[in-house]
This record gives C-alpha cells, structure tokens and sequence, in this order.
C-alpha cells in the first residue's frame, strides 16, 4: 500500500479518539518531550540572568491561595471552548485541517501532504509539530526531591541537572497511572527545581492530583513551596514544537545564531540544552530558548520549549531556513502513526487509570534504586514491586501485559478483540492499530493474557466480524534513531 492510499487509514485512530471524547487522550508523548535549563551552555553570565528572568521570574505562579500572587490552575478548554496555541492562525495559513483535540483546536493533517506521505517525510526528512498544548510545570522546594519520588516511581535523587526521565504519575495503593510525563531536575539545592510535564487531555485530572498530593508538604520543614504552570506575565503559556527526523540535526545547526556555542555532535538523548536562534524576520538573536534532544516519533530531533511572545518567529524561522524540500508541518494523524511505530503509548488508550506500569511492559521506569528499601515507597508500590516478580519466581506478576501485533489482512483498530488461535478464547483487546506506512503492513498494539505475551506467538484478531492472522511482535516496530552517541543503547 502506497503512502498516499493508506492515508487516510493511518489517520482514522487519531479521529476515533477525537470523536470517542476521551477525558485524557495523548498524542506525544515524548519520550519527547521535556525541556531543560543547563546553564554550562549559556554564553555569558548576561545570558544566564536573562533566560531565567523569562523562564522564572515570569512564571512565578504560587500554589497558595493565601500567597498574594497567587493565579489560578492551568487554564482549562473543553471541545466546546477548545484553546488555541501560539500557532493556531500559522497552522490555517498553512493549510492545516483542525480539529479538537486534548481541549485544544490542533491540526491532524495539511493540504500539502496526505497524512500517510507526512509520515513517510518525516521518517526520510523533517518535520515540524506543534505540541504546545501540553502542560508544563515547575515544582520547587526542599521538599520538591522526596514529593516526585512520592508520586512517581522515577529514580529523581539520581537526575543531575539538565537531565531528565519518562516517568508516570501513580494513584496511591493501587498503582494505577493517573498519567505518563516527563521530569527534568533544572537546578539542584537551594531552589531544588524541576520541570514536569502532562498531557493535555489530563490537565483538569493531573492538576487536581498533584495538587491534593502536594499538601503533604505544607507546613514541614522541607515543604514544596511552588507548583507553577509555566506562563509568562501575560498568562500566555510557553510554545513547544518537536522538530523530528533525520535532517533535523542540520537545519536546528544552521538556524543558531553565532554567539550560540552548542556542539550537537555531543548532545545527546534525554539532554537538555539553553540555545538561541537568529530570527530570520528580523535578524536579531531570540529569547534563550529551552531545548531537548528526544521525541515521540521514534526519530532523531529536538523539542524547543518556546517564549509564547517568539514562538511564531521562531517556528517561522525553521520553516524558512530549511525550505519545503526538507522541512514541512506534519500533524496528529502522521503524529500517531509514527509513535505507534516507535512502540509509544497514548494515555486515554494505551494506558489509563486502571493499568500498572508492570501491566503496560514498562518496568523500565522503575529503577532498581526503587525496589526495595526505603525509597520503595511511592504511590502502589505495595502492588507494582510483587508484580515485577512473576509467580513462577515468587511473586504475584501480573495477569495481562502491553504487546505489539503485526496483523494480516484489514488492519485492527482500537477494541478489537484478540483470540487464542486454538480456542477460540478472547484473550485480550487492541488498544491502538493501523497500517504502518514505513513497514507496508498493519500493526497494532494492546494487552494479551500473560503467557501468551511471546514474540512470535500467533493468534487471531477480530476485525468487522471476521477473524485476522496476527503475530505478537517485539516493538519498537521500527527501529528508534535516538542520538545517543557513545552512550549505552
């Protein structure tokens, strides 16, 4: 199947989620996703007073109600009221079709390329997202350290400054993930910062949780003093586009403006740097600019976390520099089939309230510094440790787990069930699928009974009625391109 006749296919499960009305459904999750301070990268002491007058002092949101700058939570949209980000009236010119999404208008597709061919660009080229409607906060404090740990299963005493985790927020007892984020240390003691962020279509959700959690450390020696949705003084919130593929690398070098000294040769993954840019509309050199090296499409590239007064500027910047031969908008529909892919969930379907990281095969985000002892102590660690031990070895392991299906035939989109192929028994459901424009076959991702979770293990899918050959597969589907350099895989 061409790129351009599956197009349309690969965007129906990003239009089902829309028009299912999922309180927190996901587009990226990024690995990407998270933006970092490193100060080493600034280029004078100027800089460094500069970046966090614009990236702090700006934002000081105070949780408190009794503190008399005290704002209100982040702002929350609906499908009736939906929000806009900064590129909303650049996505139209553009030739964007829109559509609500996370409580936002957000683009799925634009005229230029079907979403299928969107797809193929970006894993042969670039391509520019707008992810600006997810949520960004700053959590500060001496407690800031043990109050992370306490909600999350993330190894946060580790994270030196700048570098940051996938983690997932945990409901207390039993486990359940309340949302996937991103945690970023910014600065170590005094301040003990760190950046956090949420989905979009959980803000209402994460912010009430975070909130109720955080009052634990009022009045303690060690309290959370902020929990701030970063904003600059006009209440508009930081812009974030994810500059992904493999040509990205190239044009993020030609577009920095010459006092910006960042050698890209040795930034890495997971690594966050200040940069700046030269804007092409004026020539002069942008707002320090909070940068990662990650994404959610399984490529190579870069999420910029921008001033809300720049982020036009500098998108338009990229877009201008690169040319439409190597860099063009791509959105949700290109966006979720990309992250399926690279073996990536979306909150909402792929994980949800009732699903464990054990149960969703991410016990990579629980470190072996969170297994025992005293720091064995985060929300459901009563249940997530016995369940890493599988019964055979002691413990109680689990009964479903996360896998990828290649499947024959139609391709099976979300609750689809899945069979043994010898009885006939439901053994578990789809929970994401579509044709994978890069392997020219269907893939899918859901939960199967333990046991029948093996690569290579055959069973049947039902797809409009009918039984469908599939394979369990070890994703990624598609091997990941992360820069890592000399690091460990």
């Amino acid at each position: 199947m061409s790129a351009s006749k599956s197009a349309a296919r690969v965007a129906l499960p990003i239009r089902s989620a829309l028009k299912a009305s999922r309180p927190c459904g996901r587009q990226l999750a990024q690995v990407v996703a998270t933006r970092a301070i490193s100060s080493k990268t600034l280029r004078n002491p100027k800089d460094e007073v500069k970046a966090k007058t614009c990236f702090t002092s700006s934002i000081a949101q105070q949780r408190r109600a009794q503190s008399s700058n005290a704002t209100p939570a982040p702002q929350m949209y609906t499908e009736e009221n939906p929000g806009k980000t900064d590129l909303y009236h650049l996505h139209l010119e553009n030739g964007a079709k829109m559509v609500p999404f996370g409580g936002y208008s957000m683009p799925v597709q634009y005229s230029d390329l079907s979403v299928g061919e969107s797809h193929v660009w970006t894993r042969e080229k670039a391509s520019l997202f707008d992810v600006g409607h997810m949520v960004q906060y700053h959590v500060e404090g001496p407690g800031a350290e043990a109050f992370l740990e306490s909600v999350t299963p993330a190894g946060i005493k580790e994270l030196k400054p700048g570098q940051s985790t996938l983690s997932a927020l945990l409901h207390p007892k039993t486990g359940g993930i309340v949302d996937d984020c991103m945690i970023t240390r910014l600065e170590e003691g005094p301040k003990h910062l760190f950046y956090l962020v949420t989905n979009a279509g959980c803000r209402s959700k994460d912010y009430a949780f975070l909130s109720k959690a955080i009052e634990k450390w009022d009045n303690t020696v060690n309290p959370v003093t902020h929990l701030r949705h970063l904003q600059a003084n006009d209440g508009q919130t930081y812009g974030l586009i994810a500059l992904q593929g493999p040509l990205s690398k190239d044009i993020l070098q030609e577009t920095l403006a010459k006092t910006c000294k960042v050698d890209l040769s040795k930034w890495y993954f997971g690594t966050q740097k200040y940069i700046t840019v030269t804007l092409r509309s004026t020539g002069e050199e942008s707002l320090p600019i909070v940068a990662s090296r990650g994404g959610y499409t399984g490529e190579d590239g870069f999420e910029l976390s921008i001033h809300p007064s720049q982020t036009v500027e500098v998108t338009k910047t990229l877009l201008e520099a690169a040319g439409k031969d190597r860099l063009r908008f791509a959105g949700l529909g290109a966006r979720d089939s990309l992250r399926l892919e690279a073996g990536m969930c979306l909150y909402g379907h792929d994980l949800d309230d009732t699903t464990t990281p054990v149960e969703a095969s991410l016990n990579w985000i629980v470190p072996k510094s969170r297994r025992s002892g005293e720091r064995a102590s985060f929300n459901g660690a009563e249940t997530i440790i016995p369940q890493l031990t599988p019964k055979k070895e002691g413990g109680i392991g689990v009964t479903r787990r996360r896998i990828g299906l290649t499947v024959t035939g139609s391709p099976a989109r979300e609750g689809a069930e899945i069979l043994d192929k010898e009885s006939g028994e439901v053994i578990g459901k789809v929970t994401s699928g579509c044709p994978s424009p890069t392997l020219k076959q269907n893939i899918a991702m859901g939960y199967i009974k333990d046991g029948m979770h093996k690569s290579g293990t055959e069973v049947d899918v039902v797809v409009r009625g009918k039984k469908r050959q599939a394979v369990v597969t070890k994703m990624p589907f598609v091997p990941s391109k992360y820069f890592k350099g000399g690091l460990p895989g």
